[in-house]
């Protein structure tokens, strides 16, 4: 089959967990003997036309330089280029900035959507923005040919609100299976001597409310946080909030997997503060790298760590579990994680449940 991935920043991943999937997945399906092409940003640092067998087709991005709007522009250039390329499978990964385009998709093309989360639901966004994107979702699920959920939540929220069945296939991630204590050595740490989290700094990652019960808590672990700091104002916020704390620090962005890998596994307590979306990357990247899991008391995290996580609501839980978990004295749960991670989320099982529904899709086009 001839297969675009459309919706992304571009691969390799430095931005996100679609980003990551893209690179995963269109590896995969070139192995497997598809023809496979990626829309990169222009902005993406990778130049190339080609990244292990994937084709690479860059196209303007003017976000940096005109702000959001140039989303939009972007997945319009990537969608009129897609017309000409004669694709059987076109795989939207998401769809805020590229549903109001939906005529202009191929028709030629089975048009899949991963819908991922509640998009409307996210806090930074104004309540104009909200309802746009409540409207950009509705569009997605009915102009799309099939839609995958990355949840159980996502898919009966799909059925429910819309009346649209969904295939359900979560995020992959793949055991971590070769730690390297000396990866971690320039963050001035030891290992299972400190507690982190990994997310964007955005309101409905909880993140201050994880910091606050952090800086309530009577440890002196050090705590690390990953994500751009400097990205946008609320990240600016945390960062100027918790300036004088004496063991908070902001790390940035990290996106060398081997080194997030390293990190999660060496720490004491990993914290997953994602409350709106669905099978979140990075939790999955967690428990596969044998990650003491404190989670965000929701739907969507329970839906996979179930019994295999402790649960936080409050400043006040966090601060409990600082004071009080050790991940030595857990290691049943990371053992079920990892065996859940094998079971039910590896890169191969995943790459598989998508290329099955592709092959389904373009023969019920």
């Amino acid at each position: 089959m001839k297969i675009a991935i459309l919706g992304t920043r571009g691969i390799p991943n430095y931005h996100g967990g679609f980003e990551q999937f893209a690179e995963f997945f269109s590896v995969y399906l070139v192995k497997e003997g598809h023809e496979v092409v990626v829309y990169n940003s222009s902005d993406h640092p990778f130049k190339k036309k080609t990244f292990k067998g994937v084709e690479i087709i860059h196209k303007k991005d003017p976000e940096k330089r005109i702000g959001t709007i140039g989303q939009f522009i972007y997945d319009f250039n990537c969608i009129i280029d897609s017309r000409k390329r004669k694709f059987d499978i076109i795989l939207q990964l998401g769809y805020t900035s590229s549903s109001i385009w939906h005529r202009l998709l191929p028709k030629s093309a089975a048009i899949i959507t991963n819908m991922d989360g509640l998009e409307w639901k996210r806090s930074k966004y104004s309540k104009l923005v909200q309802k746009f994107l409540l409207h950009a979702e509705k569009l997605a699920v009915k102009s799309s040919d099939f839609l995958i959920a990355d949840s159980f939540g996502i898919k009966e929220y799909l059925k429910a609100k819309y009346n649209k069945k969904s295939k359900f296939i979560a995020y992959g991630a793949d055991i971590f299976k070769n730690p390297k204590e000396k990866k971690i050595d320039k963050y001035k740490i030891k290992a299972y001597y400190y507690n982190m989290l990994i997310a964007r700094l955005e309101p409905e990652n909880n993140i201050e409310i994880i910091l606050d019960g952090v800086d309530k808590s009577k440890s002196d672990l050090p705590f690390l946080v990953i994500g751009k700091h400097n990205e946008n104002e609320f990240g600016r916020y945390l960062k100027k909030k918790y300036r004088n704390s004496k063991n908070i620090r902001f790390i940035g962005g990290i996106y060398d997997i081997e080194e997030l890998n390293n990190l999660r596994f060496f720490s004491n307590l990993y914290f997953h503060g994602h409350s709106v979306g669905g099978t979140n990357p990075s939790l999955l990247e967690a428990m596969a790298s044998n990650a003491l899991i404190i989670a965000s008391d929701n739907i969507f995290n329970k839906s996979i760590l179930k019994e295999n996580a402790y649960y936080f609501s409050t400043s006040d839980d966090i601060s409990k579990w600082i004071n009080n978990l050790l991940k030595n004295n857990n290691i049943k749960l990371l053992k079920n994680n990892k065996i859940k991670i094998e079971e039910e989320y590896s890169w191969e099982f995943i790459g598989n449940e998508y290329l099955s529904f592709m092959i389904e899709a373009k023969d019920n086009k």
